[in-house]
């Protein structure tokens, strides 16, 4: 069992978070579920913690993985390493500095149980950001291809330079170019990372958001941009720009999830 020693306020609420602990074989949200009260209570209080028999303190349990129908509350193996890194660097504040790299019995310090613990939940976390950022690579890259030859074939010939819609097509048409091309720098960034464990937490997430995002408005500005020719080819335009609106509608959940494991609430109450 581990223990704590603090004051006499705190004495209790941090048993009851580690005897969970112990006793859970769900160590990773069990803990948490007692671990939002306290974090609540006690913010900036640091903890003294003792170890059990094979040398763990609160840190080498917190960085054990959790179990698979835990992981599976969110969807995708990079989110999952993401929320176990969270989880980890909550847990870190509460404890000594020392504590951060005491070993236990099989000489390993707490981030080094971290990383075995994980070390499959990581690969798989790099498989899926990598798949998920080289298709929006094409994706990107095709826009790019049409936002160009687009920017050089212009619409109506010279003596429609001056209209309305010349201009509404020249800028859309410029921005979807630039905004695609930002993205497939972003995803290409993203192909050639480094991919270690802490990168999930903040790194990784957000390329592939902002990437996301400027290929979102790339699709859109490019859809101005169709829109913004003759009015005959108002039907072409709206066919040619229905499996664009369908990507969109399809992937923006993703960038909704992303958003919100990274820069949202978590899964701790602050």
């Amino acid at each position: 069992m581990v223990t704590s020693s603090n004051n006499s306020s705190s004495n209790n609420s941090l048993a009851a978070i580690t005897i969970t602990v112990s006793k859970s074989s769900s160590t990773t949200l069990t803990l948490n579920q007692q671990h939002n009260i306290n974090y609540q209570k006690y913010p900036t209080h640091l903890h003294r913690t003792s170890t059990d028999k094979d040398g763990n303190n609160l840190l080498h349990l917190a960085a054990q993985i959790a179990p698979i129908h835990k992981l599976h509350i969110v969807s995708g193996a990079a989110l999952q390493m993401q929320r176990e890194l969270q989880w980890f660097q909550e847990v870190k504040k509460f404890v000594l500095p020392g504590d951060k790299e005491e070993k236990n019995v099989d000489i390993g310090t707490p981030i080094m149980v971290f990383r075995s613990e994980h070390e499959q939940l990581r690969k798989d976390g790099e498989e899926w950001m990598k798949m998920t950022a080289d298709s929006y690579t094409i994706t990107a890259a095709l826009i790019i291809t049409i936002a160009f030859a687009a920017a050089i074939t212009v619409p109506g010939g010279n003596k429609d330079n001056a209209k309305a819609s010349f201009i509404i097509f020249a800028v859309s048409n410029a921005i979807s170019l630039f905004t695609s091309t930002t993205s497939l720098l972003l995803f290409l960034s993203t192909l050639t990372a480094r991919y270690r464990e802490e990168d999930f937490l903040y790194k990784l997430p957000k390329r592939l958001i902002l990437g996301l995002t400027m290929l979102f408005l790339s699709v859109t500005s490019m859809m101005v941009a169709f829109s913004a020719t003759t009015w005959i080819l108002i039907t072409i335009a709206a066919l040619t720009s229905l499996p664009i609106a369908s990507f969109v509608t399809l992937q923006f959940p993703l960038l909704v999830d992303l958003t919100s494991s990274t820069y949202g609430r978590g899964i701790f109450v602050k």
